[in-house]
């Protein structure tokens, strides 16, 4: 079953990794990195236990919260268009933009939490195994963005924004 976990895990990480690809190539310092990864994975154990504790709940009164996630998605991808011929120096430099950055990434796995609280009494693990992934998948993804930005400048831009914008698309549509 810890198999499934880390699938799982790497499912749920994938937009924590491709996010922090594309703001990696906005050249972070090690410090915000690692605050934003540490953050980002206490989110992924924080909002699948809000799924599982108060999510059916919940459910009833934001049935919309793809649109939501859609939104800050295509903003991020306006921005990012807007800020293509300078550095991000405001981006997670104060704690909300380190919030809204890691919501907006683990925004998936409060549904898996509604999910596997049918499946599993292991919530504690399956958590822990989310929360440690996307945080390693979160960092990684920062040092590849960085690596990239430094062959390949304003192509890493451009495609970042296509990639933010294709998020939107996602959340927007349900793909």
């Amino acid at each position: 079953m810890n198999f499934i976990y880390f699938f799982m895990a790497l499912g749920l990480s994938m937009d924590a990794f491709s996010l922090a690809t594309i703001y990696g190539t906005k050249s972070f310092n090690l410090k915000k990195v690692i605050i934003s990864s540490l953050i980002v994975g206490l989110f992924h154990f924080i909002m699948p236990t809000l799924g599982l504790v108060i999510g059916n709940q919940l459910l009833s009164f934001l049935p919309k919260t793809n649109l939501l996630a859609g939104f800050i998605f295509l903003y991020l991808a306006i921005e990012m268009y807007k800020s293509r011929n300078e550095e991000i120096s405001s981006f997670l430099q104060t704690t909300i933009s380190y919030i809204i950055f890691a919501l907006t990434v683990s925004f998936d796995s409060f549904s898996v939490g509604i999910a596997i609280s049918t499946e599993t009494s292991s919530f504690f693990l399956a958590f822990l195994i989310f929360s440690l992934t996307s945080a390693i998948l979160t960092f990684l993804g920062f040092n590849i963005g960085h690596y990239i930005s430094k062959k390949y400048a304003t192509l890493a831009t451009y495609l970042g924004t296509i990639i933010l914008f294709l998020f939107s698309l996602k959340y927007f549509f349900n793909i």
